[in-house]
């Protein structure tokens, strides 16, 4: 039997339910996870409704994916009208931390990530934090930058800069640690 996780912490966000799709309870879901299987294959998952704290059981009847659209679109045992799925516009599906599937060395999860600290592999200075994740051709680090203090000048307000997210950008990620390293190229931390 799978114990229940009891913290924030245990929880992985999947995917958030954005609207109703059709009349018959389908929902679709914007997926926040490169693991299609947690949309189109059979079973438990969990739901945190807007303004709750405490995610339930659900069973993912079945999914399908979108093309060009980016969504999936699901059905969730239970929900069997258009008015049932508007309900859970905003809610989250997750899954406990544990059943993460593992990655490959090189690989890591968006969750690990956001909240690291960023350091110049150079000069070991610690210039900020990552703070979100985007997809592209090369995915982007968000880091929020503080610009080093200049002498006789206030500290600048701290800034996004986006660090492409390749290993010769960002040779270092070290989780257990709670960092990476970059080694930015020239123009790329300037304002």
């Amino acid at each position: 039997m799978t114990t229940v996780p009891t913290t924030a912490e245990d929880w992985v966000e999947i995917g958030r339910i954005v609207a109703p799709q059709g009349v018959k309870g389908e929902m679709r879901v914007y997926p926040n996870t490169d693991f299609p299987e947690r949309f189109t294959e059979p079973g438990d998952r969990w739901l945190q409704r807007p303004r709750s704290l405490t995610p339930e059981r659900v069973e993912l009847v079945r999914g399908r994916y979108i093309d060009g659209k980016g969504v999936y679109v699901v059905q969730i045992a239970g929900v069997n009208s258009r008015d049932d799925a508007e309900a859970l516009r905003g809610a989250v599906l997750m899954v406990p931390v544990g059943d993460r599937p593992q990655l490959d060395p090189d690989e890591f999860y968006v969750a690990d990530l956001i909240g690291l600290r960023v350091i110049v592999q150079a000069t070991g200075d610690d210039i900020g934090t990552v703070t979100d994740i985007f997809a592209a051709g090369n995915d982007l680090l968000e880091v929020t930058y503080y610009s080093p203090k200049t002498e006789n000048l206030p500290p600048a307000k701290p800034r996004c800069v986006l660090v492409p997210f390749v290993n010769a950008i960002v040779p270092v990620v070290n989780l257990a640690e709670g960092y990476v390293e970059i080694s930015p190229p020239a123009g790329l931390l300037d304002a």
